[in-house]
């Protein structure tokens, strides 16, 4: 069995090259005159990609993505994307690494980034290495020490990368890509399960709104009737004896747009801390609302006993048999409730008092109880499928590392992805 070897960026095995950015790849900018304007931008064509949309995940966030004029994207056919692109962030978000796609259709990039290609391996293993943490550690290393960090370009072509063979390259990427592929299966059957039970909640319920006649038996209520409202808290980080491993400390970041949120957090508390915090505990099965700042309206619920902290209000349901119809009518009220919370500010909040006072179209208990159980069983799949991800996610982490310094080889690891 092939062993390792110390390099300048690390172990590498024993039998691999190193690779310089130098040599093997052209790295591509939007050339500072060659910028675009307010003005430049249209509702559809050539899309932007910034830092906003790298994540350092294999699919880029487009759902939100900006569109340039095809005059002003013509101007610079070098920096036109292609498939097989790979995408670093030099400005912002630092270091966040890209893959472009063919089927994202005609794009460019904005100047916070930067173009890698015509790679002479793998591209896919260039994407891998560069978010991996060795990877990453030598981007960041390059970042200036201006009041306004930055990569510079110049500096990015010294870089250096562990360099297989290429049918290795392409057998690594492989292994990677379909952990990553099942992992976007899930997400998308996620999102689709999340549309259809909110689907059937707009055909249920979202045609009466509060101040409308409602149907016999239907009455107007209020969000703080379904449940006591608990606001966050963030524990002292100044005493450690508070952090540990045992009761998640949920934030905005650790869950995503809407979604069930089952487990995984940066962050967790101590026996210590976790008592503590005793008046701001939640309770799993509660609704988590972010009620503040720019993740303002995300709403998640809680499959296990946690504690959130302070731009989250939570609702700790009385009647379980509530759980589907208040999650869904808090989504179907993103829109309406963050334009209340913003009150002419720049800063979005709903305090406790103000949502607890939520005003809520209260159905019949017969028409709930039948609601929940149809939006049983799509909640549990969903939270099997957020589970999974969470799993294989872990896998592919712990093995990245391992597979871009040759410490684990191809052909000696069972194929989790595949299971």
């Amino acid at each position: 069995m092939k062993g390792t070897k110390d390099t300048i960026i690390g172990k590498v095995a024993e039998d691999w090259e190193l690779g310089e950015f130098s040599k093997d790849l052209r790295i591509k900018g939007r050339i500072g005159w060659k910028g675009y304007k307010t003005s430049d931008l249209v509702d559809s064509g050539p899309i932007v990609i910034g830092g906003t949309e790298i994540k350092s995940f294999i699919e880029l966030n487009l759902r939100q993505v900006k569109h340039l004029s095809r005059e002003k994207y013509e101007e610079s056919p070098e920096i036109m994307l292609k498939d097989k692109d790979v995408l670093l962030v030099t400005r912002g978000n630092l270091g966040e690494v890209g893959f472009y796609h063919s089927k994202y259709g005609e794009g460019t990039i904005n100047p916070s980034v930067i173009i890698l290609n015509e790679f002479v391996g793998e591209a896919k293993f260039l994407f891998y290495y560069l978010i991996s943490k060795h990877g990453n550690h030598q981007v960041l290393s390059l970042t200036s020490g201006s009041s306004i960090p930055a990569i510079y370009q110049s500096d990015v072509k010294n870089l250096l990368y562990p360099k297989p063979p290429l049918p290795e390259q392409k057998a690594i990427a492989q292994v990677l890509t379909a952990f990553d592929d099942k992992i976007e299966l899930l997400k998308a059957q996620n999102k689709t399960l999340e549309t259809m039970a909110q689907t059937i909640f707009k055909e249920w319920f979202g045609k009466y709104q509060v101040g409308d006649e409602l149907p016999e038996g239907w009455r107007v209520g209020k969000l703080g009737d379904y449940g006591r409202i608990v606001t966050g808290k963030t524990p002292s980080k100044k005493n450690p004896k508070h952090w540990g491993n045992q009761y998640p400390f949920v934030t905005p970041t650790d869950y995503k747009n809407f979604g069930l949120y089952s487990s995984k957090t940066k962050r967790y508390l101590s026996e210590l801390g976790w008592n503590k915090m005793r008046t701001n505990q939640i309770q799993k099965k509660s609704i988590m609302v972010t009620c503040i700042g720019s993740d303002m309206w995300k709403v998640s619920i809680n499959f296990l006993d946690s504690l959130t902290n302070q731009q989250i209000n939570s609702i700790i349901l009385s009647n379980e048999i509530n759980l589907g119809f208040v999650y869904e009518f808090l989504k179907s009220q993103y829109q309406k409730l963050r334009i209340i919370a913003l009150g002419g500010s720049t800063m979005p909040i709903i305090n406790k008092s103000a949502f607890s006072n939520i005003e809520i179209p209260v159905p019949t208990n017969k028409l709930l109880t039948e609601f929940q159980r149809l939006w049983d069983p799509i909640s549990l799949k969903v939270l099997t499928n957020s589970t999974h991800i969470q799993s294989l996610t872990k896998t592919r982490d712990t093995l990245l590392p391992k597979l871009m310094s040759g410490q684990v080889r191809v052909n000696n690891i069972k194929q989790t992805a595949d299971a």
